[in-house]
């Protein structure tokens, strides 16, 4: 009942529960852009992500009929999504088909490639030391995240692209909040280690305005999201 009261897009769902298609497009129209920035990081290659997005909502569809709010809706869709990512993974390693997440940021998603670039850098706790190319930058980055476990992964996608909360971040993964704050810790260390050559060298650094990519973030809140402290509070 929480979720029904509080959650507009349980409600949402709801309606089309009852087979209403303008609550559906409009769940579409809301999450579109989102499933494919996911789908980015998780797809087994690069071209993938927006036949995964849809291949997700068509799930979601399908199930509309035994949806029960127990959930935030997001938690719920982004479960679904994880699901479809990891069957797509499983059937392209069945064809033998290599997992490259580097070309699934194209041209039309460089913000998002910054915005991960500068938070694996931050993330790591690393200092940067000078400035190089965004692109560079984010070719750099995007090879050490695809370089984490797809739970690490998945997990970073959640808390710093969707800000999700250990607690929801744990539910839509199946895991307790404990195993994903490790997940979160793993994944720090992991990128510190996959990007020291780089920062030390001078690769990596300079300043960077992520208000410049996403000017709806708090960037205040973000900013602290985005240091070591992130791994140790909860980000909700």
């Amino acid at each position: 009942m929480r979720y029904t009261q509080s959650d507009p897009d349980v409600r949402l769902m709801l309606r089309v529960k009852e087979d209403d298609a303008g609550a559906f497009e409009e769940l579409v129209r809301r999450y579109q852009a989102r499933l494919v920035r996911l789908m980015q990081h998780l797809a087994p290659r690069g071209g993938l992500a927006e036949d995964l997005a849809q291949e997700t909502f068509l799930r979601v569809y399908r199930a509309r009929q035994s949806y029960t709010p127990g959930a935030k809706f997001s938690t719920w869709l982004f479960t679904i999504a994880g699901n479809v990512a990891r069957n797509s993974k499983r059937t392209a390693s069945r064809r033998h088909e290599t997992s490259e997440v580097d070309s699934q940021v194209g041209a039309g998603d460089s913000d998002d490639a910054s915005f991960l670039a500068v938070t694996a850098v931050d993330s790591s706790g690393l200092m940067p030391t000078r400035q190089v190319e965004g692109d560079e930058r984010a070719a750099i980055v995007r090879s050490a995240v695809a370089s984490l476990n797809e739970r690490q992964r998945m997990a970073l996608i959640l808390s710093r692209f969707e800000n999700m909360s250990y607690v929801e971040i744990a539910e839509t993964m199946g895991l307790s909040t404990k195993a994903v704050k490790s997940l979160l810790s793993r994944a720090r260390v992991s990128l510190k280690e996959a990007l020291t050559p780089y920062i030390e060298s001078g690769q990596l650094g300079g300043t960077f305005d992520p208000a410049m990519s996403l000017p709806s973030i708090n960037m205040d809140d973000k900013s602290k999201q985005l240091t070591g402290e992130a791994f140790e509070e909860d980000p909700s």
